[in-house]
Parts: structure tokens; sequence; C-alpha cells
């Protein structure tokens, strides 16, 4: 009896050290305006993968914070800073663009005029909300 549970707990040790050393890190980055959020965002993303590259990172816009995802947008402060250029270098290291479609609704946007990189979901604010509660991200809002 005692063989075996040294045994059971040496395989539960062996268990939970490779579900450790599989875990990944995932972040959902939020952004509802562009104007004050994207370029830090964008910033931010960019550390994150530079320190911790297997980070699976979504970022989700809806309200004003679409409008960096738009072909041809650019930072109004500081407008050598393209974001389409940015987008494609962090879309290459793995992170997705989602943009909400209520707010295409809200403000009569079609999806042609996004960014080839961006993806769509139904509504930004309910899968933040999924991905932190069912897919365990953390949330960090730039």
């Amino acid at each position: 009896m005692r063989c075996f549970r040294t045994w059971l707990f040496a395989l539960l040790g062996s268990l939970l050290l490779c579900a450790g050393a599989l875990a990944q890190d995932k972040v959902v980055y939020h952004i509802d305006n562009a104007e004050t959020q994207a370029t830090k965002g964008l910033r931010n993303i960019r550390n994150h993968l530079d320190v911790a590259p297997d980070t699976k990172i979504i970022v989700v816009t809806h309200a004003d914070g679409v409008d960096f995802l738009m072909d041809g947008a650019k930072d109004s402060k500081n407008p050598n800073i393209d974001y389409a250029s940015l987008i494609s270098a962090l879309k290459a290291r793995g992170v997705r663009f989602e943009v909400c479609e209520i707010t295409l609704t809200n403000r009569n946007l079609k999806k042609d005029r996004f960014n080839l990189e961006a993806d769509f979901t139904p509504s930004g604010v309910v899968r933040i909300g999924q991905l932190q509660t069912r897919e365990g991200f953390a949330y960090i809002k730039p």
C-alpha cells in the first residue's frame, strides 16, 4: 500500500510539472479608443512579446477602438506611425486582432474598410468576457 501511494504521488507530481511546462500565458488587450490607446497598446504588445514570446495575445476592439484597424489608419498625434505595418508585424508574431460587429452596425462601417489582418467578432464586450472566463485570458487595457 505504501509503495502504491508513493507511486501515485510521484505520478501526480510528474503530471503537475508537465502541465506547468505546457501552460501558455494568454492575454486579451482591450482597445475602445484608438486615439488614446492604439499606439500605446501596440507598443505594449511588442514589448510583451519581446519578453514573453510564447504568449497568446488577442486584441479585441470596439467603439472608437476599431479605427486603428481601418485601411490607411495613422496615429493622429504622430502621422509617421502607420498602423498597418505595426499590425502586420504583430500578426506575424501570432497576435490576433478582432473588430466588434456591433460597432460596425452602430457606426455604419463595412468590413471591407478594415485592414486585411483584422478578424471580426459578433460582440467585442462578449468576446472579452468569454476569453477571460472560459479560456483563462488575463485582461489588459492600455
